[in-house]
C-alpha cells in the first residue's frame, strides 16, 4: 500500500508535532527537580516541579506511531506502552487534555489523577500501561469485542522489544491467532530494554520470526521509516478487517533519550545518539517530500509552525489548568 501525498504530509506534520512535544515535555519536566535541589545534596528530585513522577520519552520513535495510526479510524483501538505520548498525538488524542493530565491538573484526561503512563480517551479508543507487556491482552479484548460485533474495527498493541519475552505477550499472541482476532501486534525495537541490550535478553535477532510459531504473518521493518512502516502496517489492517486475523510487525527505531528523564545512560556508547541522529526520520522524510516536488520550503515552514504552535497551546492550557480539589480525591476511582 503506497502513501499518498496527503497521507505523507500528514505523517510529516504529525512527527514534527510529537518530536516538538516531546522535547518541550523533557525540558518543563526538569523545572524543580534540578538546582537548587542540587545544592540541598539532592541530585534530582522526581516529585518536584510542575510534572512530577517518573516521564518516558519517545524522540526518535515518531515513524512507529503515525505509520501504523495513518490507517486507523476513532472506531479503531489502541493500547500504547509505558513511553505513549507518540501513539496518543498519532492517534489523536486532544493535546490539551493529554498535557494537562500530565501536570496533574482537573482538565486532564484522567481529572489529573493517572498521569502520563496512565493516559485514557474513551472518543479515540486509545489507553496506555506502565506494566511491561500489558498492552496486548487489552487489544486482544478489543479484536473479540468487534469480531462478535460483526464490526470491521481493529486494534494494535504497542509493545517494546524488551517486553517480548513475558508471559502476557506470549499469550496474546497464541490467544489472537487462535481465535483469529482482528489484531496488529507492533514491536517497537529500540534495542534498549531500560539498560539491557537486546542481544543479552532475547535469543533471537528478530521478534517477528516468533509469528510463524504462531500461526500469523510476521513482518520486518529494518529502518526506522514512516514510508516503510505505513506500507507494512497497511497490509496487516487490511487483513484484519478483511476477517483473516493479526499479524506481527516488528520495527527497528531508535530511542534518542534516557530510558527516562532523569537516566544518566551510563550504558550506551557515547556516541550512540549523536550517530542515530544523523539518520533523523523527520529530516529524511522532508528531503523525500521536497525531492518529489510534495513539498516546497514555504509549506514545510508552515507545517512546522502549526505543529509548534499546537503544542505550545497545550503547554499553556496546562499550565493554566486548575489543579483537583483535595475533596476530590476519591471521586472517578475504584474503591
Amino acid at each position: 500500500m503506497k502513501a499518498s501525498k496527503e497521507t505523507l504530509l500528514w505523517m510529516y506534520e504529525k512527527m514534527q508535532e510529537i518530536r516538538h512535544y516531546e522535547e518541550t515535555m523533557a525540558q518543563v519536566y526538569l523545572e524543580g527537580k534540578l538546582p537548587p535541589n542540587i545544592q540541598k545534596g539532592l541530585a534530582f528530585d522526581i516529585g518536584s516541579g510542575p510534572v512530577p513522577g517518573e516521564m518516558h520519552l519517545a524522540a526518535g520513535q515518531e515513524p512507529v506511531a503515525v505509520g501504523v495510526c495513518a490507517h486507523l479510524t476513532d472506531h479503531d483501538t489502541v493500547v500504547g506502552t509505558h513511553r505513549p505520548h507518540h501513539f496518543a498525538i498519532a492517534k489523536g488524542v486532544p493535546l490539551d487534555a493529554m498535557t494537562a493530565e500530565m501536570f496533574g491538573k482537573v482538565t486532564g484526561l484522567g481529572k489529573g489523577k493517572g498521569g502520563h503512563m496512565h493516559l485514557f480517551d474513551p472518543q479515540r479508543n486509545f489507553s496506555c500501561s506502565g506494566i511491561i507487556g500489558a498492552s496486548l491482552p487489552p487489544a486482544c479484548g478489543a479484536g473479540l469485542a468487534a469480531k462478535k460485533l460483526g464490526k470491521d474495527w481493529v486494534a494494535v498493541a504497542f509493545f517494546g522489544e524488551g517486553a517480548a519475552n513475558q508471559g502476557s505477550v506470549h499469550e496474546s499472541l497464541n490467544l489472537a491467532a487462535l481465535w483469529q482476532l482482528p489484531v496488529i501486534f507492533i514491536c517497537e525495537d529500540n534495542k534498549w530494554a531500560i539498560s539491557v541490550p537486546k542481544d543479552k535478553a532475547t535469543s533471537i535477532e528478530w521478534v517477528a520470526d516468533r509469528a510463524s510459531a504462531y500461526g500469523m504473518p510476521g513482518i520486518k521493518v529494518e529502518h526506522n521509516d514512516p514510508v516503510a512502516v505505513y506500507e507494512a502496517a497497511g497490509t496487516a489492517v487490511e487483513r484484519a478487517r478483511r476477517g483473516d486475523g493479526p499479524s506481527l510487525i516488528e520495527v527497528k527505531t531508535d530511542r534518542y533519550l534516557g530510558h527516562f528523564q532523569g537516566d544518566p545512560e551510563v550504558y550506551r556508547p557515547k556516541d550512540e545518539v549523536a550517530n542515530l541522529r544523523k539518520n533523523d526520520p523527520i529530516l529524511r522524510l522532508a528531503a523525500q517530500l521536497r525531492d518529489a516536488g510534495q513539498m516546497n520550503e514555504a509549506e514545510d515552514a508552515a507545517i512546522t509552525a502549526r505543529a509548534r504552535q499546537r503544542v505550545e497551546d497545550a503547554f499553556a492550557y496546562a499550565r493554566a489548568s486548575a489543579y483537583p480539589e483535595p475533596r476530590d480525591a476519591l471521586q472517578h476511582v475504584f474503591a
